[in-house]
């Protein structure tokens, strides 16, 4: 079966809606006959003065006024006139005089009543003619169709229980009369599921699959009701269970949906990608193909699917989005540039292409044009009022927080704040969410006084929502903790221990990692054990394996360290945090630097705009000896972030490679007053004092070039 390709695939769990039921109805199988209409032999409605049925009729005269009435019904139809409409039914009337017997054209009647809105007419003209004969098939369904339409004319709010009980009577008739109609069984199906009788729509749907098992449109609605009972399993089996020679794009679309509902998205991918061979030139199955693609995984397939549906359809902004999400996350962030330039072109008001844009501008460290796309995106999302719905506090959130990090990427810790803020007035669970943002922010510039105010405040703005609190007492012990009050941070953390599994299970995480900035390792190592004795979840069990590898490595145990950081990958395959710590730190020990690589490279992808993670790839890249890659992923960091001592110490490492010593003093100058500024549990002294060596060792090599320049020139 052939699908019209600029046709938008419906999905099989809305083929009960009443749209489809009305358009299915909507046409008159009755064709203009050549001679005068056959006579029925039973009694039809009559209108007033047609009601004798004892005159004889006038066939000739009938299909003179018949002959008209069509005329001027179609040119009612053609020029939109009411007037010729109203004589087409005095033209029917007429016909009738001479003929009052005709069903024929005692439904046509009914049926020009309907379409010119008498409906009470239509109705009562059918249900004369039932009267008189209760078995006439096509009286009771020219009603069905009245009733079904007038079930489509009131899809927006919805069908009266009245009108669905009607078109149900109706449709039972219809089934009596004619019981091995598949299509009179689906509409009555159909019609049950409506009026959420799923036992008597599957005794109709079923009844059909006996007269035609492998009847597409048999599956698709059993398929359907399957899904509206949310009973995916057996919606899917009936799916699949349609012989392969009877499988046509919209059944395995419909298949599609079903996996993809389900979760499965290996499965979601084979059914779209069947469709879409057997119908390539579709591209609502291509879309669907596209997105799974998307889901599993296949960005590259996932890419060129996206585009040929753009090549195909030029006014699909959903797919040039697409493409500039996958480029972004490639690092093509002009072509991504590009992409979004078109869709703005189509919708210029998207919240979501603006937002990406400002994504890719970040990307590129333009720095300036996307502080001035969320500063639009804020702006335009502020009420006066203050009142938000849900959807528009996280939508404006999400702008604000973007913000405030490309401010702190710029080093602009007053404006950050200032978003912060903003978001904070959201309240609910944003007030928490942005007074942590706003203590890392002053701890990235080193104000450390402020961060632990800004704790204490937020500690009094949370007091009462009990998890928040929680939350805002361990963050000021960790405060504490850094700031030379350990005893203090600790007797706060504990204050929140409540016998309450989950909420002790995060308290001794949170503990943990103020044992191990505090270098306390017998305590840490307790509390993990406590954490991981509350742990019963995939993810309590990871956060216990990574603070366990965290705790090892810290003491330089890095077998011990990369055997439980390769835990957390078994559980969370793709934990950015963990890939980037265990690639690191293969790389800073040069070994393993392939695998280090593809770690590190794996975090970043996952989040590019994360400097720890461009630095570590520009550390592996100097470990192999690739100096121009590292250069290039240690200075981006470096415009993340310039307040790493780190970083600084690994890009004047590259310098002093590549013969520049100037510039790798410069970067180890730098390093040493990033240290002086930092927290004693972030200035390990052993590194502190390699950069020292580094430094000293670069100024006598620079006096004794100088000194030897000086010499060697002329006299």
């Amino acid at each position: 079966m052939k699908i019209n390709s600029k046709a938008r695939l419906i999905p099989h769990h809305r083929l009960l809606s009443i749209a489809t039921l009305a358009l299915t109805v909507s046409c008159w199988p009755a064709a203009l006959a050549q001679t005068a209409p056959q006579q029925d032999q039973k009694k039809a409605a009559s209108a007033p003065d047609h009601s004798a049925s004892s005159q004889k009729p006038d066939r000739a005269s009938a299909y003179y006024h018949y002959t008209l009435a069509h005329m001027y019904e179609e040119m009612a139809t053609t020029y939109g006139r009411p007037e010729y409409a109203n004589r087409a039914i005095e033209e029917y009337k007429l016909a009738l005089n001479a003929d009052p017997d005709s069903s024929w054209l005692n439904a046509h009647l009914a049926e020009l009543y309907f379409d010119t809105g008498r409906v009470r007419d239509a109705i009562a003209s059918a249900q004369a003619e039932i009267q008189k004969n209760p078995d006439n098939l096509e009286a009771h369904k020219l009603l069905g169709r009245i009733y079904l339409r007038s079930l489509g004319n009131m899809q927006n709010g919805g069908p009266s229980e009245q009108m669905l009980k009607l078109a149900i009577n109706e449709y039972k008739e219809i089934v009596r009369l004619e019981p091995n109609s598949i299509e009179n069984h689906l509409f009555l199906g159909r019609l049950y599921t409506l009026d959420h009788d799923s036992v008597h729509a599957e005794e109709q749907f079923k009844a059909a699959q006996k007269i035609d098992p492998d009847s597409e449109d048999v599956v698709l609605n059993i398929a359907g009701l399957y899904t509206e009972q949310g009973d995916l399993q057996r919606a899917a089996q009936v799916l699949s269970a349609l012989p392969e020679d009877d499988q046509t794009p919209k059944t395995l679309y419909a298949l599609g949906q079903t996996y993809e509902q389900m979760k499965d998205n290996q499965k979601a991918l084979d059914a779209y990608q069947k469709a879409y061979d057997l119908e390539p030139d579709n591209l609502d199955v291509e879309r669907a193909l596209a997105q799974s693609q998307l889901a599993n995984g296949q960005k590259d397939a996932a890419l060129k699917s996206f585009k040929d549906i753009a090549s195909s359809d030029p006014s699909d902004a959903q797919s040039l989005l697409n493409i500039a999400k996958i480029e972004r996350q490639q690092g093509k962030y002009e072509d991504a540039l590009a992409a979004l330039k078109k869709a703005k072109d189509l919708v210029s008001d998207s919240l979501e292409i603006n937002f990406e844009e400002a994504l890719d501008y970040d990307a590129l460290g333009q720095f300036d044009q996307a502080a001035q796309v969320l500063s639009k995106l804020v702006s335009d999302s502020e009420h006066v009022t203050g009142q938000y719905t849900e959807g528009e506090k996280n939508n404006r959130a999400v702008f604000l927080d973007r913000l405030a990090n490309v401010y702190r990427e710029q080093g602009k810790t007053d404006q950050a704040i200032a978003a912060y803020q903003k978001m904070a007035a959201l309240g609910g669970d944003y007030v928490s969410r942005a007074y942590a943002y706003m203590v890392d922010t002053y701890r990235d510039a080193h104000q450390y006084d402020k961060a632990v105010a800004t704790a204490r405040e937020a500690v009094t703005k949370t007091s009462n929502d009990p998890d928040a609190s929680r939350d805002a007492k361990l963050m000021l012990a960790m405060q504490l903790c850094d700031t030379g009050k350990a005893e203090e941070g600790i007797r706060l953390a504990k204050s929140v221990l409540n016998g309450s599994a989950e909420n002790d299970r995060n308290v001794y995480l949170r503990m943990a990692d103020m044992y191990i900035r505090l270098k306390r390792w017998k305590d840490a190592g307790e509390v993990i054990d406590k954490a991981d004795a509350l742990s019963t979840k995939r993810d309590d069990k990871a956060n216990v394996y990574f603070l366990r590898g965290e705790l090892e490595e810290r003491q330089k145990h890095f077998d011990e360290a990369e055997t439980w950081f390769r835990k957390v990958l078994d559980l969370e395959p793709n934990s950015a945090v963990t890939l980037n710590y265990l690639g690191y730190m293969l790389a800073d020990r040069g070994v393993k630097l392939n695998e280090a690589l593809s770690m590190i490279k794996k975090a970043v992808q996952l989040d590019p705009q994360q400097y720890a993670y461009l630095d570590s790839l520009g550390w592996v890249y100097f470990k192999l000896g690739q100096y121009n890659l590292a250069e290039e992923n240690l200075t981006r960091a470096l415009a993340r972030n310039s307040g790493d001592p780190t970083v600084h110490d690994h890009l004047g490492e590259v310098y002093e490679k590549t013969n520049r010593l100037k510039l790798a003093a410069a970067q180890w100058e730098q390093s040493l007053n990033d240290y002086a500024h930092s927290l004693s549990a972030d200035a390990d002294p052993g590194d502190v004092s390699k950069v020292q060596k580094k430094l000293d060792s670069a100024r006598v090599r620079l006096a004794r070039e100088s000194s030897g320049a000086a010499m060697a020139a002329p006299k």
